[in-house]
């Protein structure tokens, strides 16, 4: 006998869901955007940036291997560096930002998506792809212009001590 659509449908949502990585997904969307982790940990200059970036990689991994969407995982990129550039604003402007720009949720909407299969969604991530990598690039490259400047910066105030 064989299953119609809907049903096939609702088991590849349950096993999804079913997922690990999917629940880990949603405790790290819970604790980083609802409790606001990313933006407390965007206090430590440098690494709350690297942290928050790391805890972006069960998104990656899901929708790359999971659900085996190079779109949706350039969306989900997108989105973490995005995150990682507003982070990088200095005198604590970037952790104001981030309490107000929430990537983890929009990568668990986007996600959700996907796994219920919401055309919309879906149809939305596909049409933005070349948007999608556009941004990766130019975030990519103004992260790395940030960084060098910090570095930059943090050489001339070295060569500036007397010893």
């Amino acid at each position: 006998m064989q299953m119609d659509k809907e049903t096939k449908r609702q088991l590849r949502r349950k096993r999804l869901m079913d997922n690990k990585v999917y629940q880990v997904m949603g405790v790290l969307t819970r604790y980083m955007d609802r409790y606001y982790l990313d933006a407390i940990i965007g206090l430590i200059p440098g690494w709350g940036d690297v942290i928050a970036l790391v805890s972006v990689l069960p998104f990656v991994y899901f929708s790359l291997f999971v659900v085996r969407s190079v779109p949706l995982t350039l969306a989900v990129l997108a989105n973490a560096l995005r995150d990682v550039f507003l982070g990088m604003f200095p005198f604590y402007v970037g952790d104001v930002i981030d309490f107000f720009h929430r990537s983890h949720v929009q990568n668990m909407e986007l996600m959700q998506g996907f796994v219920d299969g919401d055309r919309v969604v879906i149809r939305q991530v596909n049409r933005r792809v070349w948007q999608s990598v556009l941004v990766l690039v130019l975030l990519l490259v103004l992260i790395a212009l940030i960084i060098w400047l910090l570095i930059s910066f943090g050489s001339y105030l070295y060569s500036l001590l007397p010893f």
